[in-house]
């Protein structure tokens, strides 16, 4: 990188209208996301040549720069020094007037709340795979790898242990991202994530088993299931959200002086009874209904459900809306113990790094070269942001090359029903997640993804228009 990382901060933020443009900035796994006075004061073309910079776009109310996983995190607090901003992780709030929709605020409130959890959810879902290795038969001897080496037991034991801990209390950490989204004391969204897991609490597996065993709660007149909520990620959202808005409205109407013993007690009083009256059992319903919605389409089409879903995963990725769907993915994994959309979702990652490595072979600028070959590490490490914002969309073409070919990889994926036990990393090291009896197919569709892809690209850039929009690009 030519220059400081101070250089480049100082270069960007005289780029994008200087400190006074700012109103606050925050940033995510792989990009700054500002809000700004003026978005007209930006220099995009200069702003994109800077060395730090993969890409940059506007959504949501917010000017959202591409650094990269990593880098993004000393780029982020190099600038909130120079701009004089408080350093404040979780995204900021669209600027007055710029009005967003109510599926935009959903989206953004689930991003804000699932990003701060989600290297918790990937390293269990990392550590998960690699313990597949060392205890499922089949893929080194006939036997596990533990039958031939038994002294190994214990090192995996512990790997279980740290594995299954982050989606054990998954709850937990959900309750504190989600209420302190909302506004609330995160600490007590910690206390209310535990509280649906309490193992005083028949569970939800051994409820969807033997529901007749289950006990209850007397209270007024009301019969409540003592079962807990493990798994089941829209309890936790919609239950942090009234425990939020509860101590919030305790905070305004009860004195300063009794606060302390008063308003978190009660909040916790109310939430919890509502939790168990009404917000769990009918949540658990729908989310039994929304997974069982989706096995039943993947029985019925997979071919067409896991290619249309691989195709459209991408575009949904510009919009933020990829984001409802780790709550989905967690949501299967409580209820069946796998998730099938999660393997599906692999093939994008793997398209998008493809598409991003072509244009590498393709284009002459340096720099473009070196942001490609960043890309397609990076999209096949699972951050596709900066292949698809700082290089596919650039020239639109790769982009189109990479949705088909996820999308042919998909309707494979799904056609074999792969099933992985987890959310791991979204690309290469992705078959980690998967059931060994699977690995064949996966190997197989990952295969088939990079190489359409690929083929895609190289096609759809000898065509006339793209060549020409490639070759413009070039001298711009």
């Amino acid at each position: 990188m030519k220059g400081s990382l101070e250089e480049n901060t100082r270069e960007l933020l005289a780029l994008i209208g200087g400190r006074e443009n700012i109103i606050s900035l925050g940033h995510c796994l792989t990009r700054l996301r500002l809000v700004l006075h003026d978005e007209q004061q930006i220099n995009i073309k200069n702003l994109e040549r800077n060395e730090l910079v993969k890409g940059s776009f506007s959504a949501n109310g917010q000017f959202q720069i591409i650094i990269g996983p990593g880098l993004v995190d000393k780029v982020y607090n190099e600038l909130a020094r120079q701009s004089g901003n408080n350093p404040t992780p979780a995204p900021t709030r669209p600027a007055a007037g710029k009005k967003t929709n109510i599926v935009q605020r959903l989206i953004k409130n689930l991003a804000d709340i699932f990003i701060p959890v989600l290297p918790a959810i990937v390293a269990s879902g990392l550590l998960l795979g690699l313990n597949n290795i060392l205890a499922n038969p089949g893929i080194f001897f006939k036997e596990s790898l533990l039958a031939h080496y038994p002294a190994w037991q214990g090192v995996s034991g512990i790997i279980t242990l740290i594995a299954n801990t982050s989606f054990m209390f998954l709850p937990a950490l959900i309750g504190w991202s989600a209420v302190k989204k909302f506004g609330g004391n995160p600490v007590l969204g910690i206390v209310l994530g535990l509280l649906l897991i309490h193992p005083d609490l028949m569970s939800a597996q051994q409820f969807s088993k033997n529901p007749d065993l289950v006990q209850y709660w007397s209270v007024f007149g009301f019969e409540l299931k003592k079962v807990a909520y493990q798994g089941q990620v829209i309890t936790v959202l919609l239950s942090a959200w009234l425990l939020a808005r509860t101590e919030r409205f305790l905070a305004r109407i009860v004195p300063d002086m009794v606060q302390v013993i008063v308003v978190a007690p009660l909040t916790l009083l109310v939430t919890g009874f509502s939790a168990f009256l009404l917000i769990g059992p009918l949540t658990m319903l729908v989310g039994d209904g929304m997974t069982n919605g989706i096995l039943r389409l993947f029985d019925v089409a997979p071919i067409l459900a896991g290619g249309l879903f691989a195709f459209i995963l991408s575009p949904l990725v510009i919009t933020g809306m990829h984001h409802l769907f780790l709550g989905v993915n967690l949501q299967m994994i409580g209820t069946l113990g796998y998730t099938t959309l999660w393997p599906i979702q692999v093939m994008a990652s793997l398209a998008q790094g493809m598409a991003a490595l072509t244009i590498f072979f393709l284009v002459r600028n340096k720099k473009m070269q070196g942001v490609a070959v960043i890309a397609a590490v990076s999209a096949w490490l699972g951050v596709t942001e900066p292949a698809i914002f700082g290089v596919n969309l650039r020239y639109r073409f790769p982009f189109i090359a990479a949705m088909c070919g996820a999308g042919i990889a998909g309707s494979i994926v799904a056609c074999y029903q792969v099933k992985a036990t987890s959310i791991g990393i979204s690309g290469l090291p992705g078959f980690l997640s998967i059931f060994t009896e699977n690995w064949k197919v996966y190997f197989f569709a990952m295969g088939t993804s990079l190489l359409l892809t690929g083929l895609f690209t190289l096609l759809l850039s000898r065509t006339v228009w793209f060549r020409q929009q490639l070759l413009s690009s070039e001298e711009s």
